[in-house]
């Protein structure tokens, strides 16, 4: 049995991928399957240590990317996509696997332009409440089309799209209990934990350094700057703090990985993040959070995600337009200084969460591969 997946080339793409590939594993495992090959083909692995874990073998097909403004960079890629075609076309008759996986993105294309012309089964999921091109136009032709958000299963045929949430690898999903000297936390504060994602965000860093000194009098803040950025803000962090009598409180980190980011969230009382594939992850550990997308996001996805999700009345939105110190300073007060609202919150992102996405995805992968393989 071939399976082969294909995606983006952002982590809101690959890290859905991974969680399904676990399950497909787990699941050929439980049902006494042949282990399943497993391929992704991108313009780049995003991440070969985990590629390579899951016994995921990489095909590099890069392509081009349409912009959504004039430029001469368009002419160039459209050329480049079209090698990217040809090339994908070609290993996809070679490896012909018997079902593949597409995650959107414009990396994806190629993949999914092959499976169509070899007529492969092919399902895709979209995590944006606004599919991308990709996806909307392999809607029209995927066996099975998974959607993490109600709202964009009315842009599928609707006997072919199935609202599933999004797909979250296990060691993010699986019920840990942190303990809070593993990120030097004080017993009994209330911790905020900020993420930009593991490329960090400039906007939101440099929110938080103004508003830290107040912050640390009253809460403890884990805070995942981004790799680039860890040198920058620590050191001027350290500037503004020398004289606060609770600088321990602030504990700042490059990147986290899988586990600790987990960790991080199930230890915190509020999460303030962009408006991606977090959203998922925030909703599972079940904590209030503050959202601030990123304004200009292909097809504007990170704001209509944001509203869309506090539409459940489970976060507050922070337009990255209207981001001033004091407002996120207010709001953060606001949530932590009403135990009835952040409890009401907590419930609600529960509520949202779907915990078994990637299980439901395999399942179905490995259905339509089965028939596919006789």
């Amino acid at each position: 049995m071939k399976i082969l997946f294909t995606g983006g080339g952002s982590g809101g793409h690959f890290y859905p991928i991974i969680a399904i590939a676990q399950e497909v594993i787990l699941r050929a495992k439980e049902e006494r399957l042949i282990s399943p090959q497993l391929y992704f083909m991108a313009p780049e692995p995003y991440d070969e240590t985990l590629l390579f874990e899951n016994g995921i073998t990489f095909i590099e097909v890069k392509t081009g990317k349409l912009r959504r403004y004039a430029s001469l960079k368009n002419v160039l890629d459209i050329v480049k996509t079209a090698f990217a075609v040809l090339k994908a076309t070609y290993i996809m008759f070679r490896i012909y696997p018997d079902v593949v996986m597409g995650k959107g993105g414009f990396g994806s294309f190629p993949a999914l332009f092959a499976a169509r012309f070899w007529k492969i089964p092919t399902i895709i999921h979209e995590s944006d409440t606004v599919p991308g091109r990709a996806n909307m136009w392999a809607g029209k032709f995927a066996s099975r089309i998974a959607v993490s958000f109600p709202q964009a299963a009315s842009s599928f045929p609707e006997a072919r799209v199935a609202l599933t949430g999004n797909p979250v690898r296990r060691e993010v999903l699986s019920p840990l209990s942190p303990s809070r000297p593993e990120f030097r936390l004080e017993e009994h504060t209330k911790v905020i934990f900020v993420t930009g994602g593991s490329l960090g965000a400039v906007t939101l860093n440099e929110a938080l350094l103004q508003i830290l000194p107040t912050l640390l009098t009253d809460y403890e803040v884990i805070h995942q700057t981004g790799k680039e950025n860890f040198s920058d803000i620590t050191g001027r962090a350290k500037v503004i703090l020398q004289e606060h009598p609770h600088k321990g409180r602030y504990h700042p980190f490059g990147y986290l990985s899988s586990q600790e980011i987990a960790k991080a969230g199930r230890l915190s009382s509020l999460i303030i993040s962009r408006a991606g594939s977090t959203i998922f992850e925030i909703a599972i550990w079940g904590k209030p959070s503050i959202l601030i997308p990123i304004t200009d996001s292909n097809g504007n996805h990170q704001r209509e995600n944001a509203y869309a999700y506090a539409e459940t009345g489970a976060c507050d939105i922070l337009e990255e337009s209207n981001l001033t110190t004091t407002l996120l300073l207010n709001q953060i007060k606001k949530i932590l200084g009403d135990e009835h609202r952040a409890q009401q919150m907590s419930e609600r992102a529960l509520k949202f969460a779907k915990t078994d996405a990637a299980e439901v995805i395999a399942n179905e992968i490995l259905e339509i591969a089965l028939k596919h393989e006789k």
